[in-house]
């Protein structure tokens, strides 16, 4: 049987940020999505990605604890228009980066890739035409072996 939650399957917090790393640095070596990172990105980004993460996946909430919300993420990600490509390839580095962070129990990876695609396509492509579309008050969404938690 898994363990209850994403996060502790990963192993915590450590594990959490090794996924965040792995994907940060395929990211930045990627010459179509390492464009969403060329005006500059916050000094912490890799540490607050994890906390963002450990939060969606059944962690503790650590990126709330931050200050970090829910309608600061998706508007940070909105009013760039359709970025279809971009979004594909973001997709593979995170498949990547699933690797480089030794992940490799299937189910666990299967869970997570689901994660990734639905909030790259869904959640953070919602409001392609302007952050001011995005709603105050979103939570982080909450995600576990079988998707979208209530």
């Amino acid at each position: 049987m898994p363990p209850p939650t994403l996060f502790q399957a990963l192993g915590g917090l450590d594990g959490v940020r090794r996924l965040a790393h792995a994907w940060h640095e395929r990211v930045l070596a990627d010459e179509v999505v390492s464009h969403a990172f060329s005006h500059g990105f916050h000094p912490d980004h890799t540490a607050r990605l994890a906390a963002y993460w450990s939060e969606a996946w059944g962690g503790p909430a650590l990126y709330t604890a931050l200050g970090g919300s829910e309608t600061a993420v998706v508007r940070m990600h909105s009013g760039n228009g359709a970025h279809e490509e971009m979004d594909r390839r973001a997709i593979a580095c995170f498949a990547q980066a699933l690797d480089d962070a030794g992940i490799t129990k299937p189910a666990l990876r299967e869970a997570l890739l689901a994660y990734f695609s639905w909030s790259t396509t869904q959640r953070m492509s919602a409001y392609p035409a302007s952050p001011d579309d995005v709603p105050a008050g979103l939570q982080v969404a909450r995600w576990g072996w079988d998707g979208l938690q209530p």
